[in-house]
């Protein structure tokens, strides 16, 4: 397998309008660093940056190159001044003694090999378990009736029965169950649905509006409300490039995926804010920790103390009205509520 990937296209970011000298350095930046496997740009940058997503200003940008060099297990890194500014550099071509910077340019490379920007497996994984329905979706869809003999619960390898118009041609089924409904906390309007995957279904036959399955895979047991849809594959972008908004974003975490209480790295969030409100993949957003209310034990009543930052996520996944985002960075715990703005 293949993926378009590469330092390069971080050329695009130039649109973030920040210069080079509002760059904040780490105090304790590595002299020399040598990347290892699991590593990602945004790991790499925070070891140099005090804040990540700016790394378009310290890698050198260069549309006109013939032999593009990217970022592989083993490639020592170093931080250099040109002309007093910052630039991150590489030794990576062992042919030759001179310094190779990284440059901009688009190519394939086997996926197993280049570093990746963000962390993409719970990406993956959110995708490949999980759909987010509208009130039209849920209410169109067939959905499992029953199981042989009038069981109610039934497993891999069972006969299922749908009721419902199934899609005309389509033989192979995945079976969703509805579960947590998303509400704008401010104006209390529904958002969606989440659907868990919970199996694979192989239509035999079709009887009216009764079609009878067999149940090819399960991750749990099937039961009658089930929903569902042909397979698809839902679009995921293999690359993301981080950017911050160039609008102001207010809203708040709204979800967890997992039924947490407390999110934290790593962890995907849904937020109350989509398509509709300028969001789009990579923006990445700050996440404050609100601030309490105290009392005033000199003047009297109680004061507002303000919200702090507490965390940093990346948008992945947009919708109309609301978005999911996978948490890159968690200095204190989160919670769903947690306000979200830009960085």
């Amino acid at each position: 397998m293949f993926r378009q990937l590469t330092l390069g296209a971080l050329a695009l970011l130039a649109a973030l309008h920040v210069h080079a000298q509002n760059i904040q350095l780490t105090p304790d930046y590595p002299d020399v660093y040598v990347v290892t496997p699991g590593d990602t740009l945004w790991d790499i940058s925070a070891l140099f940056l005090q804040d990540p997503w700016l790394w378009p200003e310290i890698w050198q940008i260069n549309e006109q190159v013939e032999n593009p060099h990217f970022i592989y297990p083993g490639d020592r890194l170093r931080l250099v001044f040109v002309d007093g500014q910052p630039r991150l550099v590489t030794d990576a071509m062992p042919t030759s003694d001179r310094v190779v910077r990284l440059t901009p340019q688009m190519t394939s490379m086997p996926v197993d090999e280049a570093i990746t920007a963000i962390p993409l497996d719970q990406i993956r994984e959110f995708f490949s378990q999980t759909r987010v329905l509208s009130e039209e979706e849920i209410e169109s869809a067939p959905y499992m009736v029953a199981g042989p003999e009038s069981r109610i619960m039934i497993g891999q390898g069972d006969r299922m029965y749908s009721r419902g118009v199934l899609t005309p041609g389509v033989n192979l089924y995945q079976v969703y169950r509805v579960g947590e409904r998303y509400r704008d906390p401010e104006t209390r309007e529904w958002l969606g649905t989440r659907a868990e995957l919970m199996g694979t279904a192989r239509l035999e036959s079709v009887s009216g509006e009764v079609g009878s399955l067999t149940l090819t895979s399960s991750a749990s047991e099937i039961i009658p409300g089930d929903l569902l849809f042909p397979i698809q594959q839902q679009d995921m972008d293999a690359v993301f490039f981080p950017r911050v908004p160039s609008s102001t974003i207010n809203g708040e975490i709204i979800a967890v995926e997992g039924g947490v209480n407390y999110i934290g790295q790593l962890d995907v969030v849904a937020i109350n804010r989509g398509l509709e409100h300028d969001i789009s993949n990579g923006l990445v957003l700050q996440v404050l920790d609100r601030g309490e209310q105290v009392r005033d034990r000199v003047e009297g009543g109680r004061v507002q103390l303000p919200d702090e930052r507490a965390g940093v996520l990346i948008v992945f996944r947009t919708l109309p009205k609301m978005s999911f985002g996978l948490v890159l960075e968690a200095e204190k715990p989160l919670a769903v509520g947690s306000p979200i703005t830009n960085p």
